[in-house]
């Protein structure tokens, strides 16, 4: 690089790889969803679309037909000469390197418009001067290929382009739909798409070829330096511009010998916005700070940051200079970080470390990224670098912010406890406990969990070492986020439980007109043994949990659980609402799996065992045909269960899954059925649960059945309960809707009963097991999270 006369080696790459250019990421994003609303609009809402334009079109077009021509006509020439017009621009600004770009844009829009399902379709432009001048131009204005590549051609340049020129153009460009309503005739569909696609097409040539934004204008930060007293050298790439800043080292004539330049661009400025936008959204509003209105005013709060820190004694470096540049750079300049890394140091830095950041906070400066780069020693004094994410006249949020980064910090390079033992000794029990409830994933800076090896493991551990040190049970974690996991999986329960209940709710009508022939005595009969169910399971549990966990507790969660496991597939929801109270009450993750597992296999057993003795019992023939599958399914079905045999067999993670995961937890299932043999009055509770909710839900049924009349007996309805529920439970919708509904009903019509007292009945015994505890377990649920019981 030459400046001024004078050559400037610079070693290593300015740009920035193709997945850092923000800008243009953003560009190609917007321009594909341009694509897919033009297709949505034109494939599916099109006659809605014709219609407003043409309410518009009346509204609007206040033209005659002769002036409407002339408009038509000045508005086709435009468009017709915009392509040219646009290379003509390019060619007096010498612009050959565009060129390339600018010719492959207009050709692959042309391209993918001339598509079609015989192959392509070369356009039908007639040339010769027609009798309408204004026929000859609507060939051009309203066909896609010469719409796509004009859009496309001026994409590409727009970045070369003056602004007032470029926004000229595309003004121009656009008011293509607003001429075609002012001239009274509908905006064509085919056009619109071409306008989008050569949008995205010169998105990604953009993308690909780049933008002056990306030429970093290093002889201005040449000059500026020297105006500064610093001669610079040459030119060291340390790190290419992504999330963060383009670093370069710079060598100069004078004292430092060296300065460290930090280059912003319009993609760091555009990442920063995005990353500003997420976090607002996302978190907290005392996580965020305010935003910047410019990325000139983020570096220049840089700047002033690094002379408070300055003032205040524990500034690793000195800010030289803060600057704009040309197209849309930022500089800031600052000497080499004093001193050595704090990696470098030994244990006996902890209490200099710790009295640092107390003189941080004693000033209200808030750090924001402490990670081990950027705390550095000299002669036995800790000074800190960065200040990226400093506040000034920080929050206390923010201040323990600090605090919960520097013991991860600390206990990664020194060890926990004298992490831990020297942040009390400084800090003071409550501070430190206070900012340990910060020790989790989303309260830690990415690029501090990029920087940190086995950050997780490191954060765990501070974590229990406060906790050992502070004599506390457990540290309640911060919520960082807008919303926490229990808020979002709540939020997923209730879409899905929407989701399941529609069917249920448009047959509502007709269920209600079937309602008014109902006795009312069984249906409360059937809502009483149907409670007996929930009583049941939390027993059941209670005794698989070794009876440590508070039966009504229990009782109460089991409502709760009814909510989760009918709104997600296979009660998964409900297996996991179980084994998460269980933890909650004090028990361990393997132990809490382990009970629920335990009374899940006691279960199966009891349900098989009880459907055998009623088979026997009934003693009756029946058309079972509406539970046994075709054999073609029961095929399908066997040779999926040995596919996945075979894959959880030949493939080495899941093999080691199985054995890592899924073993010693089977382990502990049967060494629990081993203690369970051995322990005959708690084999009693838990047999004595699991039947109460089998025969609860049998008791239901049967109730439901005979509040429309009846028509058979207690075993008959035990066994279609039996059987058909457990044929529907394989069923892939949450709360096995629609698929319950449909067995239960087949299972009494093949016992003889008849359709106009199995329909109803069926449906007042899913809402008195199923949709009355549903929404009751709702604010159930949500009152368990809140006391933090879930």
């Amino acid at each position: 690089m030459r400046v001024d006369g004078r050559e400037i080696p610079v070693t290593g790459s300015l740009l920035p790889p193709l997945t850092r250019r923000t800008s243009d990421i953003i560009r190609v994003v917007l321009a594909a969803l341009g694509v897919g609303v033009v297709v949505v609009g034109s494939v599916i809402t099109r006659p809605e679309w014709l219609a407003l334009e043409r309410s518009v079109s009346n509204i609007i077009g206040f033209l005659n037909p002769a002036q409407s021509n002339l408009v038509y006509l000045c508005y086709g020439v435009a468009i017709l000469i915009l392509p040219f017009v646009i290379l003509i621009e390019l060619v007096w600004r010498r612009q050959w390197k565009l060129m390339a770009g600018y010719a492959a844009a207009g050709l692959v829009a042309g391209l993918l418009l001339s598509i079609t399902g015989t192959g392509l379709s070369a356009p039908q432009w007639h040339l010769q001067v027609p009798d309408r001048l204004d026929t000859f131009l609507s060939q051009f204005l309203d066909d896609p290929r010469w719409i796509a590549g004009a859009a496309a051609v001026l994409t590409v340049s727009s970045p070369w382009l003056p602004t007032r020129v470029r926004r000229f153009m595309w003004f121009l460009l656009l008011a293509f739909a607003p001429i075609h309503l002012v001239v009274s005739t509908v905006v064509p569909a085919r056009a619109m798409f071409g306008l989008a696609v050569g949008w995205l097409v010169g998105a990604v040539i953009v993308l690909a070829v780049g933008t002056p934004a990306l030429e970093v204008p290093l002889d201005a930060a040449v000059r500026l330096l020297a105006g500064r007293g610093r001669t610079v050298t040459a030119f060291t790439v340390l790190r290419p511009a992504g999330p963060g800043p383009l670093v370069l080292a710079a060598a100069v004539d004078g004292a430092e010998r060296e300065l460290i330049v930090d280059l912003y661009g319009k993609n760091q400025r555009s990442h920063s916005a995005l990353r500003q936008l997420w976090r607002r959204l996302t978190f907290r509003s005392s996580e965020t700070p305010s935003p910047y209105g410019s990325m000139h005013r983020a570096v220049e709060h840089r700047g002033l940051l690094a002379l408070a820190v300055r003032d205040a004694g524990v500034a690793a470096h000195e800010p030289i200079a803060v600057s704009g540049l040309a197209r849309g750079w930022s500089l800031y300049a600052h000497s080499v970080p004093h001193g050595r890394p704090l990696a470098e140091s030994g244990a006996e830095i902890l209490p200099a470390v710790w009295a640092a950041l107390g003189t941080l906070r004693e000033h209200q400066i808030a750090h924001g990224d402490l990670r081990p780069s950027e705390i550095r020693v000299r002669d036995g004094a800790v000074l800190f670098g960065g200040f990226a994410s400093a506040e000034y006249g920080a929050s206390d949020t923010q201040l323990q912010s600090d605090i919960a980064q520097l013991l991860v910090t600390t206990t990664s390079l020194f060890g926990r406890e004298p992490a831990v033992r020297t942040a009390i000794e400084a800090l003071g029990e409550q501070a430190v406990l206070d900012a340990s409830r910060r020790l989790t994933k989303f309260a830690l800076p990415p690029g501090m969990r990029r920087s940190v090896p086995d950050w997780s493991d490191r954060l765990g551990e501070a974590r229990s070492e406060v906790r050992k040190q502070t004599g506390q049970d457990r540290i309640e974690a911060e919520q960082i986020t807008r919303f926490s996991r229990n808020q979002i999986i709540q939020l997923v329960l209730l879409v899905g439980l929407v989701y399941v209940a529609y069917p249920f709710i448009s047959a509502v009508p007709t269920f209600f007109t079937q309602l008014r022939t109902a006795n009312w005595w069984w249906a409360l009969l059937g809502l009483g043994i149907s409670s007996l169910t929930y009583v049941g399971a939390a027993v059941a549990l209670w005794a698989c949990a070794s009876r440590g966990i508070s039966l009504w507790g229990l009782i109460v969660m089991q409502i709760a659980n009814t909510f989760a496991a009918t709104t997600t597939p296979a009660r998964i929801g409900g297996l996991a609402l179980s084994v998460r109270y269980l933890q909650k009450g004090g028990l361990g993750a393997v132990r809490a799996t382990a009970a629920v597992a335990l009374q899940q296999a006691v279960q199966v057993l009891t349900h098989i065992t009880l459907l055998l003795f009623f088979s026997v019992a009934a003693g009756t023939s029946a058309d079972l045909s509406h539970f046994v599958p075709d054999a073609t399914v029961l095929y399908l079905i066997a040779g999926v269960g040995v596919g996945i045999i075979g894959t959880f067999t030949f493939v080495p993670k899941l093999r080691g899954w199985l054995n890592d995961s899924v073993r010693p937890q089977l382990q502990e299932v049967l060494g629990e059925l081993v203690a369970l043999a051995r322990d005959p009055k708690r084999s009693v509770l838990i047999v004595l649960g699991c039947g109460a909710i089998t025969l609860g839900q049998a008791g239901a049924l049967w109730a439901s059945v005979q509040a429309f009349g009846g028509g058979t007996t207690f075993i008959t309805v035990t066994i279609v309960t039996m059987i058909g529920g457990t044929l529907a439970s394989a069923a892939p919708t949450p709360g096995g809707v629609g698929a319950v509904e449909a067995a239960l009903i087949g299972g009494l019509a093949a016992f003889g009963l008849p359709a106009e007292v199995a329909v109803p009945a069926v449906l007042l015994y899913r809402v008195l097991t199923c949709w009355l505890p549903v929404f009751c377990g709702w604010p159930i649920m949500r009152g368990l999270s809140a006391q933090n019981k879930i």
